[in-house]
């Protein structure tokens, strides 16, 4: 393994033990945790939000299907809402300014799993999103690149894959439950990388990353609707 690549899994490391249980943790900015008898109508009233952009943003095929303990963006991902134009009211203080936009992506991705979101990107608690599942269910490379890493070396991460998709992207899938490609291996868009496990984790779920350089950030600002 190269000293690059061995620096890059030992920052993993110090950032994944920052990272606590999904089913602990509080909702991070801009998420709500479903309650027991909470509805799609329910929340999107709450949050003063549309049931369609919530179950788009959620990618839910079915308004009905939430459960309680998931976890919903209940505001738009980064670059999908336009900030309002108005001055703010002089009874009210000034609303806080929008994010900025995501940094530019040079390479297209695709979702790596199919389950619903468990916990999203808030840039600290949290690196990447976490994708629920079954243990089994494939795990698929987000876009064309090449493994520079396939171990269990990092303990927090479990069964890790990190792809090199470009000199500045990449993309890191851990929780694993077997690894089915090597390093250095070539891997194409969609093509099947993992399955799906709870390796380092408390649960069966994808923990998903997008690098950028040196930055972390987060994943659903590039990734489509579903």
């Amino acid at each position: 393994m190269s000293l690059r690549t061995l620096i890059l899994c030992s920052s993993l490391l110090l950032t994944a033990c920052a990272t606590p249980s999904p089913s602990l943790a509080p909702a991070p900015s801009g998420y709500y945790r479903v309650q027991p008898g909470d509805t799609l109508y329910r929340i999107a009233r709450q949050h003063k939000q549309s049931v369609a952009s919530l179950a788009r943003w959620n990618q839910l095929a079915d308004s009905a299907s939430i459960q309680a303990g998931q976890l919903l963006r209940v505001q738009p991902p980064a670059g999908a809402g336009k900030p309002s134009a108005g001055k703010p009211s002089a009874s009210r203080p000034a609303e806080s300014k929008p994010a900025p936009p995501p940094a530019r992506l040079d390479i297209k991705l695709q979702w790596p799993a199919d389950g619903a979101l468990l916990a999203g990107f808030d840039g600290n608690r949290n690196k990447g999103l976490d994708i629920a599942g079954q243990a089994g269910d494939p795990v698929r490379a987000a876009a064309a690149g090449k493994v520079i890493y396939a171990s269990k070396g990092i303990r927090a991460y479990g069964n890790l894959l990190i792809v090199k998709h470009n000199e500045s992207t990449l993309t890191v899938y851990a929780h694993n439950q077997k690894l089915l490609v090597q390093e250095g291996q070539q891997v194409s868009a969609g093509q099947q990388i993992a399955t799906m496990g709870d390796s380092g984790a408390n649960r069966v779920k994808l923990h998903f990353e997008l690098r950028l350089g040196t930055r972390v950030v987060d994943p659903a600002a590039y990734l489509p609707p579903r």
